[in-house]
């Protein structure tokens, strides 16, 4: 990687999901207390945007791939040189004067990242505060075999490391103005993890299996069964439920 100013990702947009059954998928995050989001016309495949007034999803109807972390930026086309130099290999290259400009690549443990010119939904009259039945929403958290690569990886990109922590589970964060991400060592959960807190977590568990929604019997290694839940979505998404302050 090069040194200097870190590159622009822009704005935290959404995490896009493929999900085969949209309504589905609409129904349960409803039930959860999430709301929707308008969506436009810029894909050509079924789309909707559920939202808890902090993190947006993105359901996008297509052959399934894993959570893409997607950002806006106005202007990407300028800076895929930047990137490259960066030693970036782009799985996506979209860009002209005729065309909705969109570059994709991934770290290096695989996870992807997207970054379009426009936003692809409206604004929502909904306060982050409205938090959803989950509590607050605190991080993805993406699985990575080494932590200093990942660290090496997204700094150069705007997210700063705030150290790593064992608990509830080994993990490092990196925080950004829009975003916080963690990075878990695979064999704490092989998959990518949407992370909520609440103080009243348990009570919040509670309430949600009276509404039918009930939590996975396994849960990431190291995490206790005891206040905390894993929730697994009609796409495969994991929401993982911690006790504590958000």
């Amino acid at each position: 990687m090069v040194s200097g100013a870190p590159l622009p990702l822009g704005r935290f947009h959404e995490l896009s999901l493929a999900a085969s059954d949209i309504g589905a998928s609409v129904e349960f995050y409803e039930r959860l207390g999430f709301s929707q989001a308008t969506t436009a016309d810029t894909f050509t495949h079924p789309y909707g945007v559920l939202t808890d007034g902090r993190l947006f999803l993105g359901l996008h109807q297509r052959v399934a791939t894993p959570p893409n972390l997607t950002f806006v930026h106005a202007g990407i086309a300028e800076y895929v040189p930047a990137y490259a130099a960066l030693g970036i290999e782009f799985t996506v290259c979209r860009t002209g004067e005729e065309v909705f400009n969109e570059i994709g690549f991934a770290d290096p443990f695989g996870n992807p990242v997207t970054i379009l010119e426009a936003r692809t939904y409206s604004p929502v009259a909904r306060a982050d505060t409205e938090v959803s039945l989950c509590g607050d929403f605190a991080e993805v958290s993406l699985p990575a075999a080494d932590f200093a690569a990942a660290q090496a990886f997204w700094e150069p990109l705007g997210f700063v490391a705030m150290g790593e922590s064992d608990t509830p589970y080994p993990h490092l964060t990196l925080t950004s103005d829009h975003l916080d991400l963690a990075f878990h060592r695979p064999d704490t959960s092989e998959r990518p993890l949407i992370v909520f807190r609440a103080p009243d977590m348990p009570e919040r568990i509670a309430r949600l299996a009276g509404l039918g929604v009930t939590a996975a019997r396994q849960l990431p290694r190291g995490v206790s069964a005891s206040g905390n839940a894993l929730i697994e979505t009609p796409e495969g998404t994991a929401l993982l439920l911690l006790a504590g302050e958000g």
